[in-house]
């Protein structure tokens, strides 16, 4: 067999029940939950809505999200963002009227995290197309920590490839500046740019973020607080969220939808000669299914372990995810 480098797909305490909906199991301490049934209805009573042509467009994106789940989990979380992004604006306003200064243009954040492979991408994409109903295409833009992954060489020199997407193979620092940045309302943020095919950084190319009004932030260890030398006064990226998200799932569901996906990639986009994984469309499903379980096991169930589940506590809102892979359950952290 042929045995193929780990690194070579790496990416990228309980409440009292009477404070539960009825029918649904005491949430985390400091969480309120609901059934997709009863946050569907909180959508309903707020009056969110959604053509059939604008769900249509959404899940079209080739992942396994129904138009039922954007209409029962999405659009009334989007409903929930733009009510808080408005408050935050109002609140800035007040606190710059106060001190008599024009109120800065600062956006609305919203950080996502989870596992590879959980749906965090989709997630973000999901919100982002809602929310810009509102605010319109520029108003809301997705920032994904891989652009802020170190190079491959950088990688290499450091020999951190078979770290890739633990803490330490993102230059912290520089995403801190971006998200400073976009929070003291500079009229362009540049950021770079991360290719999956290349599975690296894209040279002299940039991603510009011209003062939109929600902006979200989409990684692995976005909610994490111990980041060593994230900057000199220990920010870290969630200290500019205002909401943020937790993407969650049990272990043996990710690990398969992560086998799962590594096989359509196979099909699709790894047959472009150009690929970085371009090797993979040519080895027998059964090698690749071999390779699939051992990156797993050896770095993204260890990532996921050591550095990502461990922030799930930090979030204000878990999506907790049946083994279909559509969401069954939400737990809202009570104000």
């Amino acid at each position: 067999m042929v045995r193929t480098r780990p690194d070579v797909i790496a990416s990228t305490a309980v409440s009292d029940a009477s404070h539960s909906p009825p029918g649904i199991e005491p949430a985390d301490d400091g969480y309120e939950a609901f059934s997709r049934a009863q946050w569907a209805a909180r959508g309903r009573d707020h009056g969110s809505s959604l053509s059939a042509a604008d769900t249509e467009h959404l899940v079209a994106t080739g992942e396994p999200v129904s138009i039922e789940e954007v209409v029962e989990v999405y659009l009334p979380l989007s409903d929930l963002l733009t009510r808080l992004a408005e408050q935050t604006r109002a609140r800035r306003r007040t606190v710059s009227e106060f001190l008599g200064r024009e109120p800065t243009p600062a956006p609305f954040v919203i950080g996502i995290a989870g596992s590879v492979a959980v749906g965090k991408s989709t997630t973000a994409r999901i919100l982002q197309a809602l929310l810009r109903q509102r605010h319109g295409p520029a108003g809301v833009e997705l920032l994904t920590t891989d652009g802020f992954l170190y190079p491959n060489a950088e990688l290499e020199e450091r020999g951190l490839m078979t770290r890739k997407g633990f803490p330490e193979s993102y230059d912290q620092r520089a995403l801190i500046t971006a998200l400073a940045a976009l929070r003291a309302g500079d009229p362009e943020v540049v950021t770079p740019v991360y290719s999956h095919l290349d599975y690296d950084i894209v040279p002299g190319q940039f991603h510009v973020l011209r003062q939109p009004d929600v902006v979200i932030v989409e990684g692995l260890n976005v909610l994490q607080v111990n980041t060593k030398d994230a900057a000199p006064d220990h920010v870290v990226a969630s200290d500019f969220f205002d909401f943020s998200i937790y993407v969650d799932a049990a272990e043996t569901d990710i690990a398969q939808w992560f086998t799962q996906r590594l096989l359509k990639l196979r099909t699709t986009v790894l047959v472009e000669p150009q690929a970085f994984f371009h090797r993979f469309a040519d080895l027998p499903e059964e090698q690749v299914l071999t390779i699939a379980a051992d990156i797993w096991a050896t770095i993204n169930l260890v990532n996921l372990r050591q550095n990502i589940a461990p922030t799930r506590g930090r979030a204000q809102l878990i999506l907790e995810k049946g083994a279909d892979h559509h969401v069954a359950r939400l737990l809202l952290r009570r104000a």
